[in-house]
């Protein structure tokens, strides 16, 4: 079976250029690759079986971290899977394939990871900048503790808090703590 696996960051973000050509069953999301704890990931890594074959648009789609990478392929391989990156031209399967093209996974993998990390150090820096020129400022307070808790006090529940303010329970339970 060929099945697929394709990622974008954010919501915003669209799935169309990350071609696959013809698969039997596609897993798709919208979510950051700084964790390989990712719904479709995981549902694609329980899915696959002995003899299948995953094909991924690029390496940095898979995993921006070299130990995600290395993790994810090898527990493919350990099922029997093999794994193909298109843009890279790379297929790693149960078998070890050639020195060479690991070696090529783990320099890509290490410059995905470098990138991710160029990216958060940008982002931070930009951040400072902003909050240094009165631009970024944190979000004003839409809800008041004190609201919360003398409704809590008078005896009405969490979920009824929630309702009368028009805010979420989990509001209402980080305002009690404070």
């Amino acid at each position: 079976m060929k099945v697929g696996y394709r990622r974008v960051s954010t919501l915003e973000q669209s799935l169309d250029r990350q071609d696959l050509g013809e698969c039997d069953r596609v897993f798709e999301e919208k979510e950051s690759a700084g964790s390989a704890n990712r719904p479709a990931l995981q549902d694609m890594l329980s899915f696959v079986r002995d003899g299948d074959t995953v094909v991924v648009h690029s390496i940095d789609r898979l995993a921006r971290n070299l130990m995600d990478l290395q993790s994810i392929t090898q527990e493919l391989n350990n099922k029997g899977v093999t794994i193909r990156f298109l843009s890279e031209s790379l297929s790693f399967s149960a078998d070890g394939g050639c020195a060479f093209q690991t070696l090529q996974l783990q320099m890509l993998g290490a410059f995905a990871q470098f990138e991710r990390s160029m990216i958060r150090k940008r982002q931070a820096e930009g951040i400072a900048k902003a909050k240094a020129k009165g631009v970024y400022t944190q979000r004003k307070r839409t809800i008041n503790p004190d609201k919360v808790k003398q409704l809590f006090e008078d005896g009405m529940s969490k979920a009824a808090i929630a309702k009368h303010l028009n805010i979420s329970r989990m509001s209402v339970y980080r305002s009690l703590a404070v």
